[in-house]
């Protein structure tokens, strides 16, 4: 085998009795081990160099596999390497044709066996260096998820975050050490957990049972108004959907929401699918910090606010896929700002609510072409003894697409 391809072997808690012949073998001989020390303590003494994960590993990694990537090296993973795991980090640095992947089964693979539930049904959150709102996007009532664990606390944080979501009846089975002979699970409920995990090595198994507070976030664009944190400077449920359903998200694609108010339109944008991404962008500091906040209860932390004025807050960020513009339509230079750093083929969206800010979008639209719609909304609502309809100011939304070269 070519010297330079890196073998990446998977290793449960069972250690070495429970790889495959052919794993056992290529840790054999391999020249140089590289992994945790808790793996690298699994194998059997050998030949080989062992060089134990610094810390931050990420900024390490380049160094260390140009340093030791012709010598023969094999690196240590728990369980799956491609899930959740160093080999799809890998992946990505050397590009999967230096990869041998010698997969074991995952703790997902391993949890879902023991408790009976068809993986193909069940969700996988990992708060494994992200933050536990996390999970918020996960919890349904009657879903099932396996959470991947950061810590012996892990359980606890889950149990508090179900509980202040109103899902405390959820039946909770913390598994550790899950292969080892070892292994434990402990049974209970989310509003009465307290207890650590047996181990470090947990997965935190959920089924969701809503209590009567409980308040389920649906799937689709146009959440209830109320469940943002707002001053007033948000994109109503109605318009809302009507806007992602223009900006039209595709898994993996990455959203600019400039002038961005609560950041309704990235949350949701990033709400889905798992791999989009957004950035909001938020001149005032209120603002911004209410964008955290917001995104975080409604499962996507991971939304980056940018805050800052547009069009100079705009400088150095990544391409989108699409963007939206609910502010600031009439600030000299946004526009062509955001037009120049859409992907060919990207989709702009901005919503006018003021003649002057309609007129600026139909400037653009006389060069850049596309379609405009204006959406007028009312709600009933008490007029004296009676009920009578009240409506919203009307938006006008423009929507366009960047042909491609």
């Amino acid at each position: 085998m070519d010297a330079r391809v890196i073998t990446v072997v998977g290793i449960g808690a069972d250690g070495w009795d429970g790889l495959a012949e052919a794993s056992r073998a290529a840790l054999r001989e391999a020249g140089v081990l590289l992994g945790g020390r808790r793996q690298l303590d699994l194998v059997p003494g050998g030949t080989a160099e062992r060089v134990a994960w610094p810390s931050p590993l990420l900024p390490a990694l380049p160094g260390l596999i140009e340093r030791h990537g012709g010598r023969g090296l094999a690196v240590l993973a728990s369980g799956d390497p491609m899930f959740y795991g160093i080999g799809s980090t890998l992946a990505d640095l050397v590009g999967a044709r230096r990869l041998r992947v010698l997969p074991h089964p995952s703790s997902v693979s391993l949890a879902c066996a023991r408790l009976g539930w068809p993986l193909e049904r069940v969700d996988v959150v990992s708060l494994v260096g992200r933050p536990a709102q996390t999970l918020n996007a996960a919890v349904a009532p009657g879903r099932r998820v396996l959470v991947l664990g950061a810590g012996r606390e892990a359980p606890a944080v889950v149990a508090a975050l179900l509980t202040g979501r109103g899902f405390g009846p959820s039946r909770m089975t913390v598994l550790c050490d899950l292969g080892a002979a070892g292994e434990t699970a402990a049974h209970g409920v989310a509003s009465h957990w307290t207890d650590p995990a047996a181990s470090p090595l947990a997965v935190v198994a959920v089924e969701c049972v809503p209590g009567p507070d409980a308040a389920p976030l649906p799937r689709a664009a146009g959440l209830p108004d109320g469940m943002y944190e707002h001053d007033g400077q948000l994109t109503k449920s109605e318009i809302r959907a009507v806007t992602l359903s223009r900006l039209g998200p595709l898994p993996g694609e990455l959203l600019w929401d400039v002038g961005a108010g609560s950041g309704s339109i990235a949350i949701e944008w990033a709400r889905a699918h798992r791999s989009c991404a957004a950035i909001a962008v938020e001149s005032r500091p209120d603002r911004a910090g209410r964008i955290g906040r917001n995104a975080g209860a409604l499962g996507v932390p991971g939304v980056r606010v940018v805050e800052g004025r547009a069009p100079g807050a705009l400088d150095g960020l990544p391409a989108p896929d699409a963007v939206f513009v609910g502010g600031g339509l009439t600030v000299p230079g946004l526009l062509e700002r955001c037009w120049d750093a859409l992907k060919p083929g990207g989709r702009l969206v901005a919503n006018a609510v003021t003649l002057e800010s309609e007129a600026a979008v139909t400037r653009f639209r006389r060069t850049h072409g596309g379609e405009l719609v204006r959406v007028h909304v009312e709600r009933a609502a008490p007029l004296g003894g009676f009920t009578g309809w009240r409506p919203a100011m009307p938006v006008t939304l423009w929507t366009t697409r960047k042909d491609t070269p």
